[in-house]
């Protein structure tokens, strides 16, 4: 008997790959077409988890928010992808948000026929624990790219204008340079006047007479008065950088712990999963084995 088309559509999905056409054609029997248009939102973060879907045609956007409200594309689906098995695996809501890029068509698996397909087919089980494994991998490196975030610009973000020109004379201020032209100054201004007013004879006249130095002594508090209040804004400038960065830490070390909490319940899921396609398996030998038996047993007894 011919395979049909939709089974011949199945079978490039790396879920269904390597079925009997019998059981392709048992397959397509239970999905269930679903039209999409670029836009649509297939399913919602924390929504219950009641289907798997295909992807025949079209392309689909996997997304969650971070800690941030932004949004992260963790894949890009496109046709012959399966996604949603993992909320219809435990029965617990959707972990992330699936949305249409393109306008095309998707293939509905109930849970309820989603189990008993599985538990059929075991050899199917094991590729979407692959397919699992891989996500899970993906998923891992995708969070841990937006976990790290540079402390030095989130600070640089939230300066405004004249907090950035206080930090750039601080930095300038607390410069080597800086001191070597206050030291210079110094050397040049005092020394001259000093020695001007020690001895006449040479002609130069003293502007600021040794050993009063009022302009010095005017011009450097005027300069020590105007650089307190910037150095101070510069310690409060490095005072917030550093509580942005524990912030940061902080952070990055709640969003450790989290998705090694996620981590550890997707493998938890997967061990599930497998002691039960064992179990199964074992039931099938045993079966098997006793079938082999009783024909076996029957010529014994005839003879």
């Amino acid at each position: 008997m011919p395979i049909s088309t939709d089974a011949v559509r199945l079978s490039a999905v790396p879920l269904f790959s390597g079925l009997p056409a019998e059981v392709l054609e048992q397959v397509a029997a239970l999905l269930r077409p679903v039209s999409i248009r670029a836009g649509d939102v297939v399913f919602l973060e924390r929504e219950p988890g009641d289907a798997l879907y295909v992807v025949e045609s079209g392309s689909v956007r996997i997304w969650v928010r971070d800690a941030d409200a932004n949004e992260v594309t963790l894949t890009e689906l496109a046709p012959g992808s399966f996604f949603g098995e993992m909320a219809v695996l435990d029965g617990g809501p959707r972990s992330a948000n699936a949305t249409a890029t393109a306008e095309g068509m998707l293939r509905c698996l109930r849970r309820q026929d989603f189990e008993r397909f599985f538990v059929e087919h075991p050899s199917a089980a094991l590729t979407l624990l692959r397919n699992l494994s891989a996500r899970l991998r993906q998923t891992n490196q995708i969070v841990s790219q937006q976990v790290t975030r540079n402390a030095n610009v989130v600070h640089e973000q939230r300066l405004s204008r004249l907090d950035t020109l206080a930090l750039a004379i601080t930095n300038k201020v607390g410069s080597v340079g800086f001191f070597l032209i206050i030291a210079t100054w110094t050397i040049v201004w005092t020394g001259y006047n000093i020695i001007a007013s020690s001895l006449p004879g040479l002609g130069w006249p003293p502007f600021d007479p040794f050993p009063a130095f009022v302009a010095y002594l005017l011009m450097s508090n005027v300069i020590q008065i105007l650089l307190m209040p910037l150095i101070m804004v510069g310690q409060n400038l490095q005072a917030r950088h550093a509580e942005i960065r524990a912030e940061l830490e902080f952070e990055i070390n709640e969003r450790a712990e989290k998705e090694v909490v996620a981590t550890l319940r997707h493998l938890e899921r997967n061990t599930q999963l497998l002691v039960q396609l064992m179990h199964h398996l074992d039931c099938r030998v045993a079966r098997v084995e006793a079938e082999d038996r009783a024909p076996a047993a029957h010529v014994h007894g005839t003879d």
